[in-house]
């Protein structure tokens, strides 16, 4: 019995080192795709790895990955892009807009106040805080809409959805 609990000891030890360096192969890979992907030249790309902050980003890429940040419309008038109650705009966790799942046309003004929203929700994720919980995740374009003078108005809220 004792061999046996020895044996499998040492296969859990052999496993762990070859899971190590699988890991650390990947790291590296992973890290000379983001090197390609920013232009980084040797200089900026040792200063990027020294950051532990983006060693930890990288190393939780895939719990990021599967969320999305979602802007909906919940209020609309008057609205010079169409945009409707329910339409919504969806961006990765990284504050990329993701075109292929948006309405067709997205109002540029919209988006003003909101991407301040998109970038919160960004932090928190980065910071493993659940966005939903934000208290303040509304915004809507600068034209202030018919009633004051402007043209129209959206509304817009945040959330959170998984992929």
């Amino acid at each position: 019995m004792n061999q046996e609990v020895a044996t499998t000891d040492c296969l859990m030890k052999t496993f762990e080192k070859i899971k190590k360096n699988i890991m650390s192969k990947v790291d590296e890979v992973v890290l000379h795709l983001i090197k390609k992907k920013f232009g980084y030249n040797n200089e900026e790309f040792e200063s990027f790895k020294n950051n532990p902050r983006n060693i930890e980003l990288i190393a939780r890429n895939k719990e990021f990955s599967k969320k999305l940040i979602v802007l909906k419309v919940v209020e609309s008038k008057g609205c010079n892009s169409n945009h409707k109650v329910g339409d919504k705009f969806y961006f990765d966790y990284a504050g990329n807009i993701l075109t292929d799942l948006c309405p067709s046309k997205i109002c540029g003004y919209s988006l003003n106040s909101a991407l301040m929203m998109v970038f919160a929700a960004n932090e928190m994720i980065f910071a493993g805080v659940d966005p939903n919980y934000m208290k303040f995740k509304r915004a809507s374009c600068f034209d202030v809409g018919i009633e004051c003078g402007g043209v129209g108005r959206i509304v817009l809220e945040l959330s959170i959805e998984d992929k």
